[in-house]
């Protein structure tokens, strides 16, 4: 796990500025600083609408005393989207929004299920107490 996640933070950036690169060949660089603001601007909106709604659902599950297990991986996957449209980059953007629209969300949260049951399956989660 550790692996990829290094993997990936060492090739996306990478990846990212070379499209930035490219992009700036093509359209200024004050419009791609611009881009970048304004969909960091976007992604904190929607992340901040999505998050309310997402915690409010949960209360109201709770209160009807059930457990909001689908509503922890719409925000673990709120906050992911929210994070990924606040770094710069075209790809993390796209990335981003595909989280935070509701419809599309649903691909994502079946894979991170199925993480998490991996992992609970490979005996693979720590449990934290406070003493």
């Amino acid at each position: 796990m550790f692996k990829w996640l290094l993997f990936i933070l060492i090739t996306v950036p990478l990846i990212e500025l070379s499209i930035i690169i490219w992009a700036s060949s093509y359209i200024s660089g004050w419009s791609i600083i611009g881009m970048i603001v304004l969909t960091g601007f976007i992604g904190a909106t929607l992340a901040k609408q999505q998050g309310i709604e997402a915690l409010r659902r949960a209360q109201v599950s709770m209160q009807n005393g059930q457990l909001p297990s689908e509503l922890f991986f719409d925000g673990l996957a709120i906050l992911i989207g929210g994070l990924a449209l606040l770094m710069p980059g075209f790809l993390t953007d796209l990335f981003g929004l595909i989280l935070l629209i509701p419809l599309t969300r649903r691909v994502f949260k079946t894979w991170l299920k199925a993480i998490f049951q991996n992992m609970i399956n490979q005996k693979h989660h720590i449990i934290y107490r406070r003493f």
